[in-house]
């Protein structure tokens, strides 16, 4: 493009980019939460354990997340459009393959290498592309192309069960087949957008692609640790609350309205608390910090609901733990890629979402086979959602760490530069942030 505005527009395309997003997240993670309803119908077929087909789930999720930089990367050099569009027919592969599947590794093969390939090349491309769209409304669009995700469960769930009531698994895979092949128009829609401070060329190296160099700054190493854990258990509801609400009692239609009123707190909490960190009240470290602890102990909450007495119960202390647990997990879900631009610079979002997406990976790997292996050895999962919301509690407990996350006692001296506008991410004055590639310091407030 030969024209660079001044800064993002903050709007104008930027809110046709935050509607690709929304059905890229709906398409990707919507549908891997809702895909748990289906793993009850594949061990009974294939006479296996919870735990080895929660590996389906866990493969498609942890090569989604793990194999994210490799999608920023690509992004870097060719655009985030053609990336996504490529993606869209990846991940529709990967379903129709995995419809005709005579085996549990045909599914490892096909959603969790193939389909799971393609999510990696179009959910980090696609929610890089609209950061660099907007400023002081980051954040809020950010949270609104991320409810996506729960307005996905919500409509995908019961039509997920009645496919599978009147199609069976491998029809209802065909049918996603054809649906997720509806993110390649998706990716048509990602304009690229040219911004002042933008490298001048492509990387030079695949290192420099991947955005490593990254790591070497302290504020973004402490919130890499801290995400990791945090996936070590953020995704375990995604598989197993479906399969949850059935061990407690429920229904098959009950147990998608347990998975429905979770998405439904889940996207609301996502565009509130995307205004709610725009307009600058409390710094977001901070508030991703307390939205993460309360995730964790919504997650403790699902797991020691008592036992429901029939199926025809409507498990009223289940859907309100359910409701708890998306609410406190829709509010920490738009601050962990709102927060990263204040941490990396705008230039440097792409390749940092990506990188986080790898990190939650290693979490999304091991947490949904430790919750089938610890069903399968105490019988239900009270002890998976406890392990798992231990994890999600430490992760918090590290996002203290970052800078503004906690309440100063005695202010220090203002920098030289002025503060970010109302609505940037780490508003407060204290904290001094510089764009990639230069000297980064931070300057904070001690006790």
């Amino acid at each position: 493009m030969t024209h660079k505005p001044a800064g993002p527009p903050d709007g104008g395309w930027g809110w046709v980019v935050a509607a690709a997003a929304f059905a890229v997240n709906g398409l990707s993670y919507g549908l891997l939460r809702s895909l748990g309803l289906a793993l009850p119908d594949l061990a009974e077929h294939f006479d296996r354990s919870a735990q080895d087909t929660a590996w389906v789930s866990a493969l498609a999720l942890a090569v989604q997340q793990a194999a994210s930089p490799v999608g920023s990367a690509l992004s870097t050099r060719w655009g985030a459009r053609p990336v996504v569009m490529v993606g869209g027919v990846l991940t529709s592969l990967g379903f129709v393959f995995s419809a005709f599947a005579r085996s549990l590794l045909h599914l490892y093969l096909g959603l969790g290498v193939l389909a799971g390939s393609g999510w990696a090349l179009v959910f980090a491309p696609a929610l890089g592309t609209l950061s660099r769209y907007f400023s002081r409304r980051r954040v809020l669009a950010v949270g609104l192309a991320l409810t996506g995700n729960g307005a996905s469960s919500l409509l995908l769930a019961p039509a997920l069960q009645l496919l599978l009531d009147n199609f069976g698994w491998r029809g209802a895979l065909l049918l996603l087949g054809a649906i997720t092949l509806h993110l390649t128009p998706c990716g048509a829609l990602l304009r690229p957008l040219a911004l002042p401070g933008d490298p001048l060329g492509p990387p030079r190296s695949p290192l420099a692609a991947l955005g490593l160099g990254l790591f070497t700054r302290r504020a973004f190493l402490v919130f890499a640790l801290g995400t990791a854990l945090v996936g070590g258990g953020y995704f375990v509801p995604y598989v197993h609350l479906a399969p949850h609400a059935l061990d407690r009692g429920l229904g098959g239609y009950g147990a998608v309205l347990v998975v429905a009123v979770a998405a439904v707190g889940d996207a609301g909490a996502r565009l509130l608390c995307g205004w709610l960190a725009d307009q600058g009240w409390v710094p977001l470290p901070r508030l991703l910090a307390m939205f993460g602890a309360l995730t964790g102990l919504g997650l403790l909450a699902v797991g020691l609901v008592p036992v429901v007495g029939n199926e025809e119960s409507w498990g009223g202390p289940l859907l309100a733990a359910a409701g708890a647990y998306g609410l406190s997990a829709g509010s920490y879900a738009p601050l962990v890629f709102g927060v990263l631009p204040g941490l990396v610079g705008v230039g440097g979002v792409v390749q940092a979402t990506g990188l986080v997406m790898m990190l939650m990976s290693l979490g999304g790997l091991l947490g949904p086979p430790l919750s089938g292996f610890l069903r399968d050895e105490t019988g239900d999962f009270t002890a998976s959602f406890l392990v798992c919301s231990s994890f999600i509690l430490s992760g918090s407990f590290i996002y203290m760490g970052l800078p503004s996350a906690l309440p100063s006692c005695r202010p220090a001296s203002r920098p030289d530069t002025p503060p970010p506008k109302r609505g940037e991410l780490l508003p407060n004055p204290q904290v001094a942030l510089l764009p990639p590639g230069g000297p980064h310091s931070t300057l904070d407030s001690t006790c």
